[in-house]
C-alpha cells in the first residue's frame, strides 16, 4: 500500500466513522420517541429505556452503513477532483484500480461488518428487544404506583391513595372481576408491591375482602392481616412467544420445513432470509456507483453537480428497488432471483465503468486542459 492509498484510505475511514455515528444518532432520536410513552405512562427508568432503544441499533446500522459509505466516497472523490488532486495522481501514474482501491477496501470492510450484524448480532439483539418489550408490557408494577388514579389491569381495577416511603402503598382498593361469577373487592390500609418469579403481586395488609353471592345477593366479608393478589397481566411464557422474522437466524428463515412458522408467514420469512444475505452487498454496490460516476469521469470546469445528482439518483433508485423486490418476493417467491440481480448488477456495471476510465474526445480533452 503506497502513501497515496494510505492517505485516501485514512480520509475515508475517519469520515465513515463520523458520518455513521451522526446518522445513527439521528435515527436513534427519531425512533426513541416511540418509547417516550413508556417513560411517561409506565414509569420506565432511563436505564431500561436506553437498553431498549439501543437493542434496535443493529437493525438500523445495516441500512445506515452502505448509505454513509456512499456519501463518504462521493464527498472524498469530489473534493479530490475540485482540488485537482485526482489529476495529480493520474499524472503520477496511478491507474483506475489504484484510484478506486481505497474506496473498495472501505466497502469490503463495511460489507464484513454488515454481514456480522445481519447473520449473528441482529437476530440476538432483536430477540432481546422483543423479550424486554414483552416483559415491560406485561409488568404493570410501575403503573400501580401512580397515586390517586384507578388502573385497569385485565380484569383488575386498582386504586392507590398514596405512595409512602420505600414505595409503601397507602389506601389500597382492588376489585377483581377476572371471574365474572365470583367478583371480589379488597380494601387495605397499606401494602406493598412485590415482584416474584410468577409475576408481580400486591400484598395487602390490615384489610378486608368482600364478595357478593350471585345467587341470593348476600355479601360476605373476610377480614385479614395479610393477603396477596396476583396481578400478572399475562400467563404466557416469553419463551413460547411467536418469534418474528428478525429474531430468527438465516438458517431458520431459509429452512424448507419449520414447524413453528405460520404458513402465511413463510413467504415473508424466506424473503427476509435472502435479504439478510443480500443487504450487506449494498455497501459494495453503492461504492461502485459512486466510483463509476466520479472516478471514471474527467475533470470539468463546469463542476460536478450533475454527476453528483446522477450518483445520488442511482443510489436511491437501487435502495428503493431493493425494498420493492423484497416486498414482491414475500408474496411471490419466484421473484427472489431479482433481489440478487438488483444487488449484483450495480456492482458489476459500476466496477466495469470505473475501470473503463475517462472516455472523452480528444478535442474536448484539449479544450478542458486549455481552460484549466
Amino acid at each position: 500500500m503506497n502513501r497515496l492509498t494510505r492517505y485516501m484510505l485514512k480520509q475515508q475511514l475517519i469520515m465513515m466513522v463520523f458520518v455513521t455515528l451522526g446518522l445513527l444518532c439521528v435515527i436513534w432520536l427519531s425512533q426513541s420517541l416511540r418509547f417516550v410513552e413508556m417513560i411517561v405512562n409506565r414509569g420506565l427508568s432511563i436505564s431500561v429505556f436506553l437498553q431498549l432503544t439501543s437493542l434496535l441499533l443493529p437493525s438500523f446500522l445495516t441500512i445506515i452503513i452502505p448509505i454513509a459509505l456512499f456519501f463518504v466516497i462521493v464527498f472524498t472523490y469530489n473534493k479530490l477532483i475540485q482540488d485537482r488532486e485526482l489529476i495529480v495522481m493520474r499524472s503520477a501514474g496511478l491507474n483506475q484500480w489504484a484510484l478506486a482501491k481505497p474506496a473498495l477496501m472501505v466497502a469490503l470492510l463495511s460489507t464484513g461488518v454488515c454481514y456480522f450484524l445481519t447473520l449473528f448480532y441482529l437476530p440476538y439483539s432483536y430477540q432481546q428487544f422483543k423479550e424486554l418489550q414483552f416483559s415491560i408490557r406485561n409488568d404493570f408494577s410501575s403503573v400501580l404506583l401512580q397515586e390517586g388514579s384507578f388502573t385497569e389491569l385485565d380484569g383488575l381495577t386498582v386504586y392507590v391513595r398514596e405512595v409512602g416511603r420505600d414505595n409503601e402503598l397507602l389506601g389500597i382498593l382492588v376489585h377483581d372481576s377476572r371471574n365474572p361469577d365470583q367478583q371480589t373487592t379488597m380494601m387495605a390500609k397499606h401494602g406493598a408491591l412485590l415482584r416474584t418469579d410468577e409475576g408481580p403481586r400486591i400484598v395487602l395488609l390490615d384489610g378486608n375482602r368482600q364478595e357478593v353471592n350471585a345467587e341470593d345477593g348476600t355479601m360476605s366479608i373476610l377480614y385479614f392481616d395479610r393477603y396477596a393478589v396476583d396481578i400478572a397481566h399475562s400467563s404466557e411464557d416469553p419463551a413460547l412467544r411467536y418469534q418474528e422474522a428478525r429474531e430468527r437466524s438465516v438458517y431458520n428463515l431459509l429452512t424448507a420445513e419449520v414447524p413453528d412458522i405460520n404458513p402465511n408467514d413463510i413467504g415473508a420469512f424466506r424473503a427476509e432470509g435472502h435479504d439478510r444475505l443480500i443487504s450487506p452487498l449494498n455497501a459494495i454496490a453503492f461504492a461502485s456507483i459512486a466510483l463509476a460516476v466520479l472516478v471514471s469521469s474527467s475533470f470539468s470546469r463546469r463542476g460536478q453537480n450533475g454527476r453528483l445528482l446522477l450518483a445520488i439518483g442511482v443510489m436511491v433508485l437501487c435502495q428503493a428497488m431493493s425494498i420493492g423486490m423484497k416486498n414482491l418476493a414475500a408474496k411471490n417467491p419466484a421473484l427472489i432471483p431479482l433481489m440478487y440481480a438488483n444487488a449484483f448488477l450495480p456492482i458489476l456495471l459500476g466496477l466495469y465503468w470505473t475501470m473503463r476510465g475517462p472516455q472523452v474526445q480528444a478535442k474536448r480533452a484539449a479544450t478542458e486542459e486549455a481552460e484549466a
